[in-house]
């Protein structure tokens, strides 16, 4: 598909179909999510994907799945075959930016944001966009009972879940209240030169 139309379809899709996803086609979504841009080449991103059903289903508690079902959407963390976690190691960035090419007069460089988050994101929206490129569809929940996703999954210490990402092939859902809203105007979304 052409970028332009796979940005454009790309949104948050809340039912999918039964049908299961060719782990090819997972392989192939994350192996481009790998292509993300990485400070310093850090590579701190790492994913848990997720099949089993009655481990999607206590994901699916973990990620208030209940809470938007009484909402009227459906059940979509627990009904998508495939469930992506999204990891990211603040970790692998310090020891990184602490190896000789990247000291700064003997020391680690302060960090004014936090790109470690801002590479798990741009990887997250390549998973997305794959997947849309694949016929597919997604719709991404963050993550805010981190321990408790640790323990289900085994995600290391070092390692902290951002987000869950539900791929299926994607059937009507209910689209989200916010939409009403509207994008906003360019000139509040875009600045030239200057703000």
């Amino acid at each position: 598909m052409e970028f332009q139309k796979v940005v454009k379809k790309r949104r948050m899709v809340r039912h999918f179909k039964k049908d299961d996803i060719p782990q090819e086609k997972v392989d192939l979504i994350l192996q481009l999510a790998q292509h993300a841009p990485s400070a310093g080449y850090s590579q701190g991103v790492a994913y848990v994907v997720v099949r089993d059903a009655e481990r999607k289903k206590r994901l699916a508690e973990l990620q208030g799945e209940e809470e938007y079902a009484k909402a009227g959407f459906h059940r979509w963390i627990s009904e998508a075959p495939v469930a992506i976690v999204a990891c990211i190691s603040e970790k692998i960035y310090h020891d990184r930016y602490s190896e000789p090419d990247k000291l700064k007069n003997g020391r680690e460089i302060e960090w004014p944001t936090p790109y470690w988050f801002f590479d798990a994101g741009a990887s997250c929206m390549i998973v997305m966009l794959a997947a849309v490129d694949l016929a597919l569809a997604s719709a991404f929940t963050g993550v805010t009972r981190v321990h408790e996703m640790k323990e289900l999954l085994g995600i290391p210490d070092h390692f902290h879940p951002v987000g869950v990402i539900s791929i299926g092939y994607g059937d009507k859902d209910v689209k989200s209240p916010s939409l009403k809203r509207g994008r906003r105007n360019w000139n509040e979304f875009v600045h030239y030169e200057r703000w």
